[in-house]
């Protein structure tokens, strides 16, 4: 069963906002593509650990291997946008 591009966009934007709820983060648009985690969202490095977990969690999809959207050329990115989650979430549950 697969699961389209725009579902995993919606489940990503509804745990993002879940987590961002508490921390009085007001955007002005929704979450979206170009929404970055870091900017936009206010995440640390922390948050981002709890983000790839509640990831693996609501996907049931442990261990996806995040370092390889983590890090680039040995560093680690400074931010990230939200589509870039979502493409690639999207190619490791498909396969």
């Amino acid at each position: 069963m697969a699961i389209e591009r725009s579902q995993i966009s919606q489940d990503l934007a509804d745990i993002l906002n879940e987590m961002i709820e508490d921390w009085g983060v007001e955007l002005d648009e929704p979450i979206g593509d170009s929404t970055t985690l870091v900017g936009d969202l206010e995440f640390s490095s922390i948050d981002i650990i709890h983000l790839v977990m509640a990831i693996e969690d609501h996907f049931e999809h442990p261990k996806m291997g995040f370092n390889d959207l983590l890090m680039e050329d040995g560093k680690y990115v400074q931010d990230l946008e939200v589509g870039k989650v979502v493409d690639f979430i999207g190619s490791k549950i498909k396969g």
